[in-house]
């Protein structure tokens, strides 16, 4: 088969899309043919070398891709060769074949295309994993989500209003705001020119910032309130006043996905089965795509993310089966 690799850490220019092993199923995993996969930040960060690996990882990057099922590793049930299937994954997802564990493999909503749903797994699962599992978000509340136009902050703008939240959004510019507030966001602030925290208090923060937020984000909690860090955009360090957490009973987590057990993901992936799939089978909740490009041409996807212009997803086609 055909997978991109990273030749070395560097730009977009070192993804090459080039001949490799096929995976075979282990025993409890499934292999993909891959329809098509879609872009995250972890992405760009492991090519630029940011992203350690944990051993056994796929050199190649991708983390969720939709395709058919096209063979089944010992002890599997529930699936079949030829399902259609979208699937969150530890790597690998920039290629024509996958192998994942059948845990990890989410059935396609109704009404969305085959090519779409490569867009979901990371997506709701990150959301609802923090929002829910971790930050226990109820109707009522206030959340802030910061970068509100990116992929997992356009699902998290219309999984949290539909859970009966205030939502307010961090965007970059009036056109992104205009974008949030279509999705449901009550309130869009352009952190060119406003400071989220003087639009507080709140009592779920979704972060995927990093840096020098930290220190803003806290000050900006509630009582009882919590911050979810998931991202690390503006770096790996920050400032942190013990005393706001400590008198405001203040709770702050960092999270990922990726270096979580199978086990863990695989009840991710059946809360999101349960309670994410009808959220968006009846249209309270849309897949926000950008744009698609072809899967050989990784690069240029990676481009458009960095450039930063871009809303919701931008998907990673293969032409021979897309």
């Amino acid at each position: 088969m055909k997978a991109v690799s990273i030749k070395e850490p560097g730009g977009p220019e070192v993804l090459e899309w080039v001949e490799v092993e096929d995976p075979a199923p282990a025993p409890g995993e499934v292999v993909i043919d891959v329809v098509a996969g879609a872009l995250n930040r972890a992405d760009v960060m492991q090519r630029m070398g940011l992203y350690p690996l944990a051993p056994g990882t796929s050199p190649h990057p991708g983390l969720e891709v939709s395709g058919r099922v096209s063979a089944l590793g010992e002890g599997v049930t529930g699936w079949r060769v030829g399902d259609e299937v979208c699937a969150l994954l530890t790597g690998g997802g920039y290629a024509q074949k996958v192998a994942v564990p059948a845990g990890q493999l989410l059935t396609v909503p109704e009404g969305i295309g085959l090519v779409e749903a490569a867009g979901l797994p990371e997506t709701t699962a990150t959301v609802w994993s923090n929002l829910v599992m971790t930050a226990g978000l109820k109707a009522g509340e206030t959340v802030l989500v910061h970068g509100g136009a990116g992929g997992v902050g356009t699902m998290a703008i219309q999984v949290a209003k539909a859970l009966g939240a205030r939502v307010v959004t961090t965007v970059g510019g009036p056109e992104k705001a205009g974008r949030a507030r279509e999705l449901g966001a009550d309130e869009a602030i352009d952190y060119r020119t406003e400071d989220f925290a003087d639009h507080g208090p709140y009592d779920v923060i979704l972060d995927v910032i990093g840096g020098d937020y930290l220190e803003r984000n806290v000050r900006s909690l509630a009582a009882d309130g919590r911050l979810v860090v998931i991202g690390l955009q503006k770096g790996l360090e920050g400032s942190l006043d013990l005393a706001e957490i400590v008198f405001k009973r203040a709770s702050v987590y960092g999270t990922t996905l990726r270096t979580r057990s199978k086990e863990q993901k695989a009840e991710i992936v059946a809360q999101v089965q349960r309670n994410v799939w009808p959220l968006i089978e009846n249209g309270s909740v849309q897949l926000v795509v950008d744009r698609t490009v072809p899967m050989a041409d990784a690069a240029e996807g990676h481009r458009l993310m960095e450039a930063g212009g871009h809303v919701g997803k931008i998907l990673l086609v293969n032409e021979e089966t897309g």
